[in-house]
């Protein structure tokens, strides 16, 4: 699976092409994302920002339980829901790169 580089915060919405605002993203979750910097927690109505990979600890708004990748936070939650985190095929895919020893282990 390739990998390409991402605004956390599009140019759109005036993020900046420097590193603290890149992240390398699969081509899914980078076309899910799309510019989007928030998404609606279908529980509240709220609009959330979503997890920022340079400015919040994974381990804080994710865990990691088997092949699923498990919201800590609504956070957690519109980020994973929005990137589509666990769909049965990227579940899968999970799986096989772990039994391959190809998955990374999720930061701390």
């Amino acid at each position: 699976m390739s990998h390409q580089v991402d605004h956390i915060i599009s140019r759109k919405h005036g993020g900046l092409s420097e590193p603290g605002n890149l992240a390398y993203a699969c081509f899914r979750c980078n076309t899910w994302k799309g510019s989007d910097i928030a998404s609606l927690d279908p529980r509240t109505g709220r609009m959330t920002p979503l997890f920022n990979p340079r400015r919040e600890r994974w381990s804080d708004h994710f865990e990691l339980r088997g092949f699923v990748i498990e919201p800590l936070t609504i956070r957690g939650e519109v980020t994973a829901r929005l990137l589509k985190l666990n769909l049965d095929q990227r579940v899968s895919e999970r799986r096989l790169l772990m039994s391959l020893g190809r998955f990374p282990r999720p930061p701390r």
